[in-house]
């Protein structure tokens, strides 16, 4: 016996990822669609363990409260990936500087589901500091 799987629609699945990004902001994870075994690479370490992790380090972990805001990403979709490239802002300045990072995000969305839900089943992200205003 199969089971059917139904399609997830590209526009759902750019929201699931937008909903992770959203909740790096607003440290708010519950619209965030984590798959229960979901993990995150970030260059190269893992830094996410299951989709409760990571719902709990976005609503509270305090590397994630020092970021103020994020630029509009910019979405690719291939195959089961939807990929997202934006910036980071963080909370501290001085002198009006404050450290910010190039976000290169690669998340596993895939393009069917047994009921047609988008859910991150895997991130994996590449940043690259810079200091801006």
């Amino acid at each position: 016996m199969t089971s059917a799987s139904a399609p997830v629609p590209e526009d759902a699945r750019i929201a699931a990822a937008q909903a992770y990004i959203d909740a790096l902001v607003s440290h708010d994870a519950s619209a965030v669609p984590f798959a229960a075994d979901c993990v995150r690479i970030e260059v190269g370490v893992k830094t996410g363990f299951s989709g409760a992790h990571l719902r709990r380090s976005l609503d509270r972990g305090p590397q994630f409260k020092l970021i103020k805001a994020a630029t509009t990403p910019d979405y690719t979709v291939s195959g089961d990936e939807v990929r997202a490239v934006y910036d980071i802002i963080t909370k501290p300045a001085l002198a009006g500087r404050r450290v910010c990072a190039h976000v290169d995000e690669t998340f596993v969305i895939p393009a069917t589901s047994p009921d047609g839900a988008a859910r991150i089943h895997h991130i994996r992200a590449g940043i690259r500091p810079f200091v801006g205003r």
